[in-house]
């Protein structure tokens, strides 16, 4: 409605719009923040680790399996006082020669009765320094935890761990077998 028309009985007149702000309660302004804490990159961030070896050895790996024998026998076999009843030595073979070579010592092993057999790959060949790609040490010692695993000799193995020093050391390994049903 036109502010020079006439009003209708009853009604107010309209506000003058500079009056009308005049007329509402000041705004609040936020309270003011207090100022943020400076920030670095990085700051809260956890340090590298020096290395990334994100699978760890086998040794390690080994290390961390549960232990599912004999916690006493476990222990003495940890030791170097259990005395392997047969063993293997597959250090010099190629994969192709020692994988089916080391199963069927497993199951032979497990048929004759035997609870602790020493398998014994060598710590494998030194690192070449100008090489550019890294590589594991060890094709064997690597692949032969893995073996252990598979169907094929996991129904023998119930552990294994890598051998005390006066059975070989990290060349070697304990394989410690089921009882024949």
């Amino acid at each position: 409605m036109a502010r020079s028309a006439e009003r209708l009985p009853g009604q107010k007149p309209l506000p003058d719009p500079d009056e009308a702000e005049s007329r509402l309660p000041p705004r609040k302004s936020p309270p003011p923040r207090d100022p943020l804490p400076a920030f670095d990159l990085g700051s809260r961030s956890q340090p590298s680790p020096e290395h990334h070896d994100f699978l760890g050895t086998t040794s390690d790996r080994l290390s961390r399996d549960p232990v599912r024998m004999d916690s006493k026998a476990f222990t003495r076999m940890k030791r170097g006082k259990l005395v392997p009843e047969a063993r293997i030595d597959l250090h010099g073979m190629t994969i192709d020669q020692a994988h089916p070579e080391l199963i069927r010592f497993i199951l032979t092993s497990q048929t004759r009765g035997l609870r602790l057999v020493l398998v014994i790959t060598g710590k494998g060949m030194r690192e070449d320094p100008h090489d550019p790609m890294p590589r594991r040490r060890g094709v064997l010692k690597t692949q032969v935890p893995q073996w252990l695993r598979l169907p094929a000799a996991a129904q023998a193995v119930l552990q294994v761990s890598e051998a005390h020093n006066r059975h070989g050391g990290s060349g070697a390994y304990y394989v410690y077998l089921r009882k024949r049903r």
